[in-house]
């Protein structure tokens, strides 16, 4: 079930019924999330090429680009690509959407935890505790060996990347491996990636399974998670199936399959902010 919620104040009474009753949050975001933000989404290659015309005017997919292959064929390219988004995802200020999901995790006795498969680092620049934190897809803010020659994952924080934006070539001297000398790339899983070093995602998935182990009416607030690539979907399913209970806020995908969750047909902040304006208006916020 999924209706506009200007049009069904029931519907959001539920929502905040929902957050009220629940002893843990859990967010699990998508690219959508985001878009709030003003940070660009890439789903499907017109939007990929609209945020990078050099790319377009190449003809070269998303998918392409997003790859271990082009780091090995083109590391300038490469590195032009991740590098500016390295420094938009610096630049960007997260949207208030953020704070509201943190207030209320905070009100909970078991606290908030996130799942996501964006690399932004949005959610530790918003405050979030990075210990309770899983991104699935790995972070844009770590780097790795391209190799890899081994398991290390290190800080980004010393790479200031110089980007030819209109041509997407990195101007200055890309990452090196501080052990064997060789390319660094983001440790951020890409399409067809067999080097991605996973040690990090792994570790943050071990604590929120921890964590979950501890709650007993956790919720899950689904943000902008599509369908194309399921993964945090996967995961908001596998909640539910836990005993766990759902609210999706998604403006094209916003179908839950029980009327025990609710779905809000609305972009990432359009939809909390609804949800915060229910529970002001029961006297909970």
């Amino acid at each position: 079930m999924s209706l506009h919620p200007h049009a069904d104040s029931e519907l959001l009474n539920r929502a905040a019924e929902l957050v009220e009753q629940a002893d843990a949050l859990v967010v699990a975001a998508g690219a959508g999330m985001g878009v709030d933000s003003g940070l660009p989404d890439f789903r499907g290659n017109q939007g990929f090429w609209q945020a990078y015309p050099a790319l377009g005017k190449a003809g070269l997919a998303f998918t392409s680009v997003a790859s271990p292959d082009t780091f090995h064929r083109d590391p300038n390219l490469a590195w032009g690509f991740y590098g500016h988004r390295l420094q938009l995802y610096r630049d960007t200020v997260p949207h208030p959407g953020f704070a509201l999901l943190k207030a209320w995790g905070e009100r909970m006795e078991q606290g908030c935890a996130v799942f996501t498969s964006n690399v932004d680092g949005q959610f530790q620049r918003a405050g979030f505790d990075p210990q309770r934190i899983f991104e699935c897809h790995g972070s844009i803010h770590q780097l790795q060996c391209l190799r890899p020659c081994g398991e290390d994952i290190w800080s980004a924080d010393a790479f200031l990347p110089d980007v030819d934006a209109p041509a997407c070539r990195l101007r200055n001297a890309p990452p090196r491996c501080p052990h064997c000398g060789g390319l660094a790339r983001p440790n951020i899983l890409m399409f067809g990636d067999g080097g991605w070093v996973e040690r990090r995602a792994q570790q943050q998935q071990t604590r929120l399974q921890a964590w979950l182990a501890r709650a007993r009416r956790p919720l899950v607030i689904e943000l902008g998670a599509g369908t194309a690539i399921p993964s945090v979907r996967y995961f908001s399913q596998s909640i539910l199936q836990a005993g766990g209970r759902m609210i999706r806020i998604n403006p094209r995908e916003a179908a839950v399959a029980s009327m025990r969750e609710v779905g809000l047909e609305l972009g990432a902040l359009a939809g909390l902010q609804v949800i915060q304006a229910a529970l002001q208006a029961r006297g909970r916020a």
